[in-house]
């Protein structure tokens, strides 16, 4: 196999990207929709519970770096949480040489075919939000955005582009990788492993990396510190552990916003609670789900 091949197979295989054979949800509530940006046609999957009160929360998800939307759906169990508290949520697919695998999102230094052809996610992820609101009856106030990996970095980088739009982002094993300069506070909760060996906690250059470009990562410390500094919260935070996880929780954010932390000690690169992608895979703490704590946070945090 040339180093080509082997580098393309690792990355398939770390980051789950394979597209499931069968919907883990009802065909008729979810339908795969597009939209045309800088002349591309970008694709995602929209899931809409059968009750639900208008107008809702949205919550978009970021698959990670050679993954795509029906692998952020099965990871993160979303759907599932939607139906339960009836929230409409979308899963938008990156960009690759391939029509549904090996996508990644261009988050400022990572990842892949985005990176290199310069797509403008930013741009794709705000007329999706324009495009959600006007057809499924979204609240504006209440857009909320979260990703795993790169699409945790892709996150971040909406924090800083699109603050008018976003309530709050919930990045799990990102790291804020881009000058930001936000327009308005926006709340932040973030869930990072430990002992994650692909975007490491304490920052710098990854141990276990599939995408070639040479990258190196601010660290979570980095990321809160900022948006604490940003949202004007307390600087002390009020911290709880509990088992392996670690929660920081800073108060006194302005425009209610809020920021907190959930660190898993010796955790890898995984959704907490969540699914993991392949059977080589870092295995997702059970001790904590992230999709049920952000939906929490999220509730608590609209746009004033």
């Amino acid at each position: 196999m040339n180093n080509f091949s082997f580098s393309i197979t690792i990355f398939v295989v770390l980051t789950a990207c394979t597209r499931a054979t069968t919907s883990t949800v009802s065909p008729t509530q979810t339908n795969t929709n597009s939209i045309v940006v800088d002349g591309r046609t970008r694709t995602y999957t929209v899931h809409v519970p059968i009750k639900i009160t208008t107008p809702t929360s949205l919550v978009i998800v970021l698959h990670g770096g050679g993954g795509n939307d029906d692998n952020a759906e099965r990871m993160t169990g979303m759907s599932a949480k939607a139906d339960k508290e009836g929230f409409v949520v979308v899963y938008p697919n990156g960009s690759g040489r391939l029509d549904d695998k090996l996508l990644t999102w261009n988050s400022g230094n990572c990842c892949g075919y985005a990176l290199d052809e310069k797509i403008d996610d930013t741009k794709f992820i705000s007329a999706l939000i324009d495009q959600m609101i006007a057809t499924h009856k979204i609240d504006p106030k209440r857009v909320y955005v979260t990703g795993i990996s790169n699409g945790g970095m892709m996150s971040y980088k909406l924090a800083c582009d699109l603050a008018n739009k976003i309530a709050a982002i919930a990045p799990v094993a990102g790291a804020l990788n881009v000058e930001c300069k936000p327009s308005q506070p926006v709340s932040v909760i973030a869930f990072h492993g430990t002992n994650d060996q692909h975007v490491l906690y304490e920052g710098g250059k990854p141990k276990t990396q599939a995408d070639t470009h040479e990258r190196v990562d601010q660290s979570v410390e980095f990321a809160i510190s900022f948006w604490v500094k940003q949202d004007g919260c307390n600087a002390t935070p009020q911290k709880t552990e509990k088992g392996n996880i670690v929660s920081e929780i800073y108060s006194g954010c302005k425009s209610n916003t809020g920021v907190a932390l959930y660190a898993i000690k010796g955790g890898g690169h995984a959704w907490p609670g969540g699914v993991g992608g392949t059977f080589i895979a870092d295995t997702p703490t059970q001790e904590i789900s992230a999709t049920d704590v952000m939906w929490e946070f999220f509730v608590k945090h609209p746009k004033q």
